[in-house]
């Protein structure tokens, strides 16, 4: 982590962490933010909602500056402990706090985003920042223009405040980053989540209002799902993706994550809409999500899809049934079973040749810049990066069956799903895995995403709410999805059982002492 005000230090080699001296022991039980902190402090401050600090904002008990500076020194605690942030940028976030609190004292507010810091994943482009993908190939990028959903950011209000952490450009679930792989807030020894790891571990460690996030088989949802956060993957193409480091083009989006569904549907007015040079954005009538959040819930038809519950975890299963018992209270509709397309044949697309073809030049030229599973991953593509027609097969029939896919919404109006079948897994077992040859780096992948990943593939929107913690205090998530343009309703939905439930009222019992266990593998 390095402040732009400063040069940055050496980096840290993935699988070591940042100053890793001491051993030892997991977080403690999880707090209610609400009993914590004292009033004014920067402790309360940071605790707050992203609604709740732009009321604040908008009453004039606070300012962005305020905000701001207690958002930095969090970050300063406790973002080498969780290794969640690359670049802090103290200079220009705080020049903007300062921007924004004068246009507020001569009359001009921007929305309800003027004033408050976000942070982004540091695979979206900001002009005059660095720019790194979690990547040695990209340590010195440093983009000339912002992505579309950081000018969008601007715009509203939002102070950018810092570059988080990722799995390496966005290549698997959160255990391999240049920077050293994120910690989870709940159990600073386990996974994050990927590859959006840094953002969901900021969010939940209270080190931002809110984070952007990209999703390509589960980038968003996974890392909200294990950090107990709120993540929205939306419509594709709805949210532009242009700017932003690719991964496959073709499965990408972009979407906020934040701590509670309020606070996404606020960040997602702002993200949506067209942009025309973008080649992946959807024209589409203009929304207010927030406003959707008061449509009534009764009577919307619940979903099961048989596959999402396949070789769950006991306790996973245990609280999706449970919340689903709560979903069918709030609708008055029992849940029926949903059958959907297949997709398992789309996720590849060709065998990896859209994320090859962004990776060619570079792979070519420097491949040991590259993390060990990521290059193993690369060279596995660069084998059959040839096979253009089995690219363009598998393109065509992709956009055929995102074409359809809303037919399969007949018996029932929202899909209801464990976002994840696993609970957060140890770092160690994954660094560990990287090692193995046969698995080609990507160990522990699969059964993560596999919940995750078809949405991504159907273009579908989809949210990730906590709806519960195992005995051992770790998080677990519950997703709602919905048919293409569905997002006010699944948002709606949504808010109707975060109000139901405590859930998203849990943080992570963090402290400036508490040690920081070793993850590398013996």
């Amino acid at each position: 982590m390095y402040s732009d005000s400063a040069p940055p230090p050496s980096p840290v080699k993935s699988g070591s962490g940042i100053a890793r001296a001491v051993a030892g022991a997991a977080l403690a039980a999880a707090t209610a933010r609400t009993s914590r902190a004292a009033p004014g402090s920067d402790a309360e401050l940071t605790s707050l909602t992203l609604a709740e600090a732009s009321a604040r904002i908008k009453a004039g008990s606070v300012t962005s500056v305020q905000l701001t500076e207690a958002c930095l020194a969090r970050i300063g605690v406790y973002g080498p402990k969780l290794d969640s942030v690359i670049t802090v940028m103290t200079e220009k976030a705080l020049a903007q706090a300062r921007a924004l609190d004068a246009e507020l004292k001569s009359g001009k507010s921007r929305g309800p985003l003027h004033g408050i810091p976000i942070m982004l994943k540091d695979n979206i482009d900001t002009a005059g920042t660095r720019t790194t993908a979690a990547s040695a190939v990209f340590e010195d990028r440093v983009p000339a223009e912002d992505a579309t959903v950081v000018t969008r950011l601007k715009a509203a209000g939002a102070v950018i405040i810092a570059k988080a952490n990722l799995h390496e450009f966005a290549m698997g679930i959160g255990d391999a980053s240049y920077w050293g792989p994120p910690r989870n807030p709940w159990a600073l020894e386990r996974n994050t989540g990927g590859s959006s790891s840094g953002s969901g571990a900021s969010v939940s460690a209270e080190l931002c209002y809110g984070a952007l996030g990209t999703d390509t088989g589960g980038s968003i949802r996974i890392p909200s799902s294990f950090c107990g956060i709120v993540g929205l993957k939306g419509t594709y193409g709805l949210v532009p993706i242009r700017g932003i480091v690719p991964l496959t083009v073709s499965l990408d989006h972009c979407g906020p994550m934040t701590r509670t569904v309020e606070d996404a549907a606020l960040m997602y007015d702002v993200l949506a809409g067209y942009d025309r040079l973008d080649i992946t954005s959807v024209e589409h009538p203009k929304e207010s999500y927030s406003a959707a959040l008061a449509q009534p819930v009764s009577g919307i038809r619940l979903g099961i899809p048989s596959f999402f519950y396949d070789e769950l975890d006991h306790e996973v299963d245990a609280a999706v049934k449970e919340a689903t018992r709560v979903l069918a209270g709030l609708t008055g509709q029992g849940p029926t079973e949903a059958l959907m397309p297949p997709f398992l044949q789309y996720g590849g697309l060709g065998g990896g040749a859209e994320t090859y073809a962004y990776h060619r030049e570079y792979y070519e030229k420097t491949p040991t810049r590259y993390t060990l599973p990521v290059r193993r991953r690369l060279e596995a593509m660069s084998k059959i990066e040839g096979n253009g027609a089995a690219y363009v097969r598998s393109k065509w029939s992709l956009d055929l069956l995102r074409r359809t896919v809303d037919d399969a919404f007949t018996n029932f109006d929202v899909l209801i799903t464990p976002t994840t079948r696993v609970l957060p897994p140890l770092l160690v077992d994954l660094l560990r895995a990287q090692r193995d040859p046969v698995g080609g780096g990507a160990g522990g992948i699969s059964e993560v995403v596999a919940n995750t990943s078809p949405y991504d593939v159907y273009g579908l929107p989809a949210i990730s709410v906590p709806c519960g913690f195992s005995k051992s205090g770790l998080p677990i998530g519950l997703t709602i999805a919905g048919p293409r343009f569905s997002e006010g309703k699944i948002l709606a939905l949504a808010r109707a059982y975060e109000q139901a439930t405590e859930w998203h009222k849990r943080r992570p019992a963090l402290s400036p002492s508490m040690p920081v266990p070793s993850v590398s593998p013996a």
